[in-house]
């Protein structure tokens, strides 16, 4: 008696971008990614642009008010600009005279590299972008855009050793932290009276979401945990574990850090020039 036996059939993969034997909504994620990051990007652009209502103090003069964030920390200031902060908090000054015509006397043009490079080359927004962006690939087994074989595929060699300054801005970005957490101690006071507003708990969540974001980072993990062969070979190497269980539980949520201090940041941004244009009312404690 013969047996037969039905074998599955094979399924060939047609290569191509785009191409995928996933049925699921892989699509979503890159769209979304791709979405949020031009949406922070054109409007940290326009913000960086306007030159003007990056402060609010509600008239008030002495120690206190509320800075936009894309503006913090103040290099110098320029005189005479509708919702600009008072001189005294300029660090070098008045704005400099070499400063070209053609561009507008932004504070935020001064600072907002270094934040900007750290966060581009982070590793999460690495994955982010390079899915959305350059569909390199868009998702996990779907197929990329089409590359140069003869050339191959070099890795991030070339223009992408760029990427290698991350672990240098990540100093500066620490930096920021305290910076921030001085803007939300500046914050509960207007014109030297404490108080409480919408505008003070936005600006104090700015620099918590940006250190949670930055301390999760990879560079972050290796700098106080890393570099050993042995932890239970010495106390400093004891130090060193528990550093690295505690980066270790940021580490793993880098990814919603980084959009939550993303979102936060162009909120408080946007809510402090909206108070300082006077399209809202700030609620709070001074009334």
């Amino acid at each position: 008696m013969t047996q037969t036996s039905s074998a599955p059939a094979i399924v060939i993969h047609e290569k191509g971008f785009g191409k995928t034997l996933r049925t699921d909504r892989w699509w979503l994620y890159p769209g979304l990614v791709l979405f949020g990051l031009t949406l922070f990007l054109i409007y940290g652009m326009w913000s960086a642009l306007q030159a003007d209502y990056y402060w609010y103090s509600a008239g008030e003069s002495g120690f206190g008010g509320y800075l936009a964030p894309f503006y913090s920390p103040l290099l110098f200031i320029k005189e005479g600009v509708a919702g600009a902060a008072p001189m005294s908090h300029s660090i070098f000054g008045a704005w400099p005279s070499w400063w070209p015509e053609w561009i507008p006397p932004s504070p935020s043009l001064l600072i907002l590299a270094v934040p900007g490079i750290f966060r581009f080359t982070c590793y999460y927004y690495r994955k982010a972008y390079y899915r959305a962006f350059t569909g390199t690939p868009p998702a996990c087994a779907v197929g990329a855009l089409p590359r140069n074989r003869k050339a191959g595929y070099k890795g991030e060699t070339g223009l992408m050793l760029f990427q290698n300054i991350h672990r240098i801005t990540m100093y500066f970005a620490l930096l920021y932290i305290f910076i921030f957490f001085y803007d939300a101690y500046l914050a509960f006071f207007r014109g030297g009276e404490f108080g409480v507003g919408v505008g003070t708990i936005l600006l104090l969540g700015n620099p918590i979401m940006l250190g949670l974001y930055s301390f999760g980072c990879h560079s972050i993990r290796h700098l106080v945990s890393g570099r050993r062969d042995c932890y239970s070979c010495s106390m400093l190497g004891e130090v060193s574990h528990t550093n690295g269980k505690i980066v270790g539980w940021l580490n793993k949520r880098h990814e919603l850090f980084a959009w939550l201090s993303l979102i936060w940041i162009m909120v408080a941004d946007y809510y402090v020039r909206l108070v300082s244009t006077g399209i809202i009312h700030d609620f709070s404690t001074w009334g």
